[in-house]
């Protein structure tokens, strides 16, 4: 009999592409910033269409397939294949392998070598970046240690006094320690650790403020534009002072498990998402930074904020000039409201979303205001779309099914200390969010924004029954990691879905199968209680 595995052993079993190659990713990251923004100019020069590699797609899915074979055997009890070093390093090499072979099948070898040849000397100035970055992440490290008040990096111990100071407005009895970053009230306390300090969202609002600007750099003037990012890190920092001022005030109040589970994991979600939309339209609205339209000087042109001469506004005549289809708010409103009305409704939240139907009103409040757009959709569907749908429900309960229990979730009991009614409410909202507006909302952002958009920038012409193979299989990608523990079965949903969509060129047909999908899902649930799936 095989030896059982305990589950952390097993999980240190797993081969993790990020221990494989986290290491490299800061490096990476610079080195690849530094070619794009050098070689850009040279790479748009080459108009070649690239081949996908069905055959290396093939041997990819065989790869992963191995791989997660082998880890959900050493999760099942089969310690033998952990026995040996050799297994291991023999997963890891299979998994390093099978992401070369997806890489390999979007980009052919000869295209590769191709850009490297164009892009010559561009790819060197990349690798020597990516090589002053390496040894020199450990020297700006220590930039920020200080000791002029305690032991710790500058943001922290700037992060620490500013929200000790906007607390005295608020709490005559704020107790604060600096040596330990404490800080808090006797009723409740919290640890303003370096990942508190404000470092992830200057971070992520420096990428985005970047990428952004050089996305729209023919649209923007610089370089006033450039004077954008500072003032968009400036608000996130004022922001992540005021989400750890605003959390001690909620867990003085008496809510401490809204206060750490919920607010603490999602306010600053939604304070970047705030400062990133905030950055996006003031690039487009500020005059001293956006470009004067060529029409916006003709009075027959119209102005840039009224109608141009088309009837269509300056907005949506700007989108055409980029190549963009100004349907595209349509595809993707619903599906965006859903996501703000999560953030909402988690950062208010404990361990029980009780604010969940706020995502099914959101998402149909969308859908309806652009119900005109809508109708231009052929929203039937065949037999395909239920047995596609059928199939995905299989696939998404195969490993509850092998482990022959629920997995654990808080959902159920929490739904048990609610009143019949309420209980009912809630459990009729999720239901209607998972086979009316989040189907909806997901195949029009997916299959039928994201799957076009990657084919042609004007999407809108681009004909359901056109779709490649390449495209089907990033859009399938991006929409199984939004399922986050799911994301495998996810991936197959979205292939799926898009063969589906694919088969007839209907959009019916895709909605009805993810439809059925989530029905039979919802079924599952509250037949057997696994409330894990939702």
């Amino acid at each position: 009999m095989a030896a059982l595995l305990t589950i952390d052993s097993a999980l240190l079993f797993i081969p993790h592409s990020a221990k494989l190659l986290g290491p490299l990713t800061p490096s990476g990251m610079v080195a690849f910033a530094v070619f794009l923004g050098l070689g850009h100019s040279k790479l748009k020069e080459q108009q070649e269409t690239l081949p996908f590699g069905g055959w290396l797609f093939a041997a990819h899915l065989v790869c992963m397939g191995a791989v997660t074979f082998a880890t959900l055997a050493a999760l099942h009890g089969y310690a033998v294949l952990a026995a040996s070093g050799a297994v291991r390093v023999l997963l890891s090499a299979v998994l390093l392998l099978g992401i070369a072979l997806l890489a390999l099948a979007c980009v052919p070898l000869r295209a590769l070598i191709g850009a490297i040849r164009t892009t010559s000397p561009v790819w060197l100035y990349a690798l020597l970046a990516g090589t002053v970055a390496w040894f020199l992440r450990t020297p700006s490290d220590s930039l920020w240690i200080t000791s002029f008040s305690a032991h710790g990096n500058f943001l922290q111990i700037a992060a620490f006094r500013s929200v000790h100071a906007v607390l005295r407005i608020f709490l005559p009895n704020i107790i604060g320690d600096a040596a330990t970053f404490s800080l808090g009230t006797p009723r409740f306390t919290i640890g303003i650790l370096a990942g508190c300090s404000g470092v992830e969202g200057l971070g992520l609002v420096l990428v985005f403020t970047t990428i952004w600007l050089w996305y729209f750099r023919k649209e923007n003037r610089f370089p006033q534009a450039l004077l954008l990012i500072p003032c968009a890190l400036a608000c996130i920092w004022m922001f992540n002072i005021l989400r750890l001022a605003v959390l001690i005030l909620i867990g003085n109040a008496g809510a401490p498990e809204v206060a750490i589970i919920g607010f603490h994991s999602h306010a600053g979600w939604i304070a970047f998402t705030f400062v990133a939309l905030a950055f996006s339209l003031a690039t487009q609205k500020l005059f001293w930074v956006r470009k004067i339209p060529p029409y916006a000087a003709s009075p027959e042109g119209g102005t840039a904020t009224g109608k141009t001469s088309q009837g269509i506004s300056a907005t949506e005549e700007l989108e055409i000039a980029r190549g963009e289809s100004p349907a595209t708010a349509a595809y993707l409103v619903p599906f965006l409201a859903i996501l703000g009305a999560s953030f909402l409704s988690k950062a208010a939240s404990g361990t029980f979303e009780w604010l969940y139907p706020l995502r099914f009103v959101a998402a149909a409040i969308a859908i309806w205001c652009y119900r005109s757009e809508y109708k231009k959709l052929n929203w039937r569907f065949g037999w395909v779309a239920p047995v596609a749908g059928a199939a995905i429900f299989l696939v998404w309960i195969a490993p509850e099914w092998w482990a022959h229990e629920p997995a654990a979730s808080p959902l159920g009991s929490a739904l048990a200390t609610l009143s019949p009614l309420a209980r009912i409410s809630w459990i009729a909202f999720r239901v209607a969010a998972a086979v009316i507006t989040v189907p909806i909302a997901e195949e029009l952002a997916f299959r039928g924004y994201l799957l076009r958009r990657l084919i042609h920038r004007d999407f809108d012409a681009v004909s359901f029954s056109q779709l490649t193979i390449l495209s089907i299989g990033i859009s399938s990608v991006a929409f199984g990691l939004m399922h986050g523990q799911h994301w495998m079965a996810g991936i197959v949903a979205g292939l799926a879905y898009a063969l589906a969509l694919k088969w007839r060129g209907r959009m019916g047909d895709a909605v009805a199968a993810h439809v059925i999908s989530n029905l039979l899902l919802a079924a599952w649930v509250l037949a057997r209680g696994d409330w894990a799936q939702w």
